[in-house]
């Protein structure tokens, strides 16, 4: 137990969790992308450059989808070359979402090593997401994934609706285990586990991952990607902690949500995430100071506060 810095948690541990936690984040695309403005390409960067200056290692940059549907994300081109200097000098992984084989065109042109896809375990958001099913979806990525992987880059996988769905409703645990081994299979690196709509509870994430290993998918090939819907995102990251996993999505300030689906609200924010690590006495490697002063810098920009709690905490007390 250690006494706390003002702004800092006090530091109690708690069993059987991990020693450290890999903080995969995502504001700067999944984020950003649901803004309604487009944020200039140079506030992009500065962005990224700060969210890397306050310790985070692994954060994803852009998304080579087509303009047409993420108009916010239209400069791809424009924005990695600006930032990838970060992955030579400061060893900075930037991720990039790739939806098909042009995109990883596109990706592998300008020298990204890490790209991320985005399935889904239900077929009504595989519809509204990628218009087609989810089998002719997981058709689709594998030549993504084979060529990804022949040329030496990481692949994630997203797997969106991991625990409901607005059209369905609860979506079965064995359809997302099936889902989860068919990209496995294909030789995906890692998979993301999704609750995009923000409704799953601690049980069912335990279960869930339970049942991933039962099929022979490894906890150290998972990560978390919880939805702040019906306040349970960080409940679900420590029953996801509790079972071994240790790598969590997160988003700086609470940015984003999910375009095609519309009861999704805010992304965890990346500041609660670590408030609530640090005083588990888990090491991620950030500064949560430098953290929150990024989030603050980058509501400016978007003319609205962050919907974080801790970065409204720690900047009312400056």
């Amino acid at each position: 137990m250690s006494t706390p810095e003002l702004g800092l948690p006090m530091v109690v541990p708690a069993p059987d969790l991990p020693a450290r936690v890999r903080i995969y984040e995502v504001g700067a695309r999944d984020g950003l992308q649901n803004e309604k403005a487009t944020v200039p390409t140079e506030v992009k960067a500065e962005f990224i450059r700060r969210l890397a200056d306050s310790g985070l290692t692994t954060i994803e940059a852009t998304s080579f989808v087509h303009p047409k549907w993420v108009p916010q994300l239209a400069d791809a081109e424009q924005l990695f070359p600006l930032v990838s200097d970060l992955g030579r000098s400061s060893g900075v992984h930037l991720p990039v979402l790739v939806p098909n084989e042009r995109g990883l065109d596109r990706a592998l042109a300008l020298g990204a090593r890490h790209v991320a896809l985005f399935a889904s375990a239900t077929e009504s958001f595989a519809k509204a997401n990628l218009n087609r099913t989810v089998d002719e979806s997981l058709a689709m990525f594998e030549p993504v994934v084979s060529r990804a992987k022949a040329d030496k880059v990481h692949v994630r996988s997203y797997i969106s609706m991991c625990f409901g769905d607005p059209w369905e409703g609860p979506v079965p645990i064995h359809q997302v285990v099936r889902v989860c081994k068919a990209l496995m299979d294909m030789g995906c690196d890692e998979l993301s586990l999704g609750d995009t709509i923000g409704v799953a509870t601690p049980g069912h994430v335990q279960t869930l991952l339970a049942e991933l290993n039962e099929e022979g998918v490894p906890t150290s090939a998972l990560g978390v990607h919880f939805h702040d819907t019906y306040g349970q995102a960080l409940a679900n990251t420590l029953a996801a902690l509790q079972h071994g996993v240790t790598t969590v999505d997160a988003s700086a300030g609470g940015l984003g949500g999910c375009p095609y689906a519309k009861s999704a609200t805010g992304n965890l924010a990346t500041e609660d995430l670590v408030w609530m690590l640090q005083g588990l006495g888990i090491d991620t490697g950030v500064d949560l100071a430098r953290l929150t002063a990024t989030s603050v810098w980058m509501a400016e920009r978007l003319g609205r506060p962050s919907p974080s709690r801790t970065v409204k905490a720690l900047s009312h007390k400056e």
